[in-house]
């Protein structure tokens, strides 16, 4: 046998299976940087914003501070407890904001840790940690049937698990995915993203423990989670339920597009 014949051929080989590995523990060491993009600048409401939000902060269990942004309903308005996406900021939702107010709408925004100034560093747990206490915030004024749970992209997965603990009025998702560990094996399929990836997000092992009203909203020209994503969670979600397709719409071009139309009459706010 000749040895040197083989000998190349299994360098070659294991240098793939090196790479190939390197390219694993790199994707884990960096998954976190890559999932969230926090920023730290902290910026208080201005007068393009509706006038009467305040500017706060709530405690979490594990002794993180969260800033929060906060509007007060109208009476007989339900408040949204509102999570951002990933590379949300808290002073960048104005349009958001002033729909809401238009309508008499509250809200209570919050910056997950990492973000607007809130402290510590986002993990799945961490930001699972801060919805249940900016919930708990509200719950001191607001009874479960006043607060409604709308989670934006990253946020939706936060959304989903905390309406599958503790009781709302409703749940809104706005271009939700099954999982982010299903966004990225999309994105990178040669990779075990579903194996070592940390934070994954499993709202289709979730969403049907929530027994309040469910919409899901989604661009049909989604580029960042694919609209097959929220076809397949609204799918596994219980009745009663409502889906709507936002022809056209991008991942965040839903609330210029018109989609707080879908959220008021599903909430059953008077339309102005």
């Amino acid at each position: 046998m000749n040895l040197a014949a083989i000998r190349w051929p299994l360098r070659i080989g294991a240098g793939i299976v090196a790479l190939y590995l390197g390219l694993v523990g790199a994707a884990w060491w960096f998954e976190r940087a890559m999932l969230y993009h926090p920023d730290g600048a902290v910026i208080a409401p201005g007068r393009d914003d509706p006038a009467g939000i305040q500017d706060l902060h709530i405690l979490t269990m594990d002794g993180e501070t969260l800033r929060a942004w906060y509007l007060a309903p109208r009476p007989g308005q339900p408040v949204i407890l509102f999570f951002d996406g990933n590379g949300g900021r808290i002073h960048l939702q104005g349009g958001r904001y002033t729909r809401m107010a238009d309508a008499g709408v509250g809200f209570l925004s919050v910056a997950f840790r990492g973000y607007s100034g809130s402290t510590g560093h986002p993990t799945e747990r961490g930001l699972h940690t801060d919805a249940r206490a900016a919930y708990a915030w509200l719950r001191r004024t607001y009874a479960p049937d006043q607060i409604v749970v709308h989670g934006f992209s990253l946020g939706s997965g936060v959304a989903v698990r905390l309406a599958a603990q503790v009781p709302v009025r409703a749940l809104i998702l706005e271009a939700p995915y099954t999982a982010t560990s299903d966004v990225a094996a999309g994105l990178f399929p040669w990779l075990p993203v579903h194996l070592v990836m940390r934070d994954q997000f499993r709202s289709r092992d979730v969403i049907g423990q929530v027994h309040a009203p469910v919409l899901i909203a989604h661009g049909d020209r989604d580029t960042v989670v694919p609209f097959e994503e929220g076809q397949i969670l609204f799918a596994l979600a219980n009745e009663p339920k409502t889906f709507v397709r936002m022809p056209g719409s991008g991942h965040a071009t839903l609330t210029r597009d018109g989609v707080y139309e879908h959220y008021f009459r599903f909430l059953g706010v008077p339309a102005r």
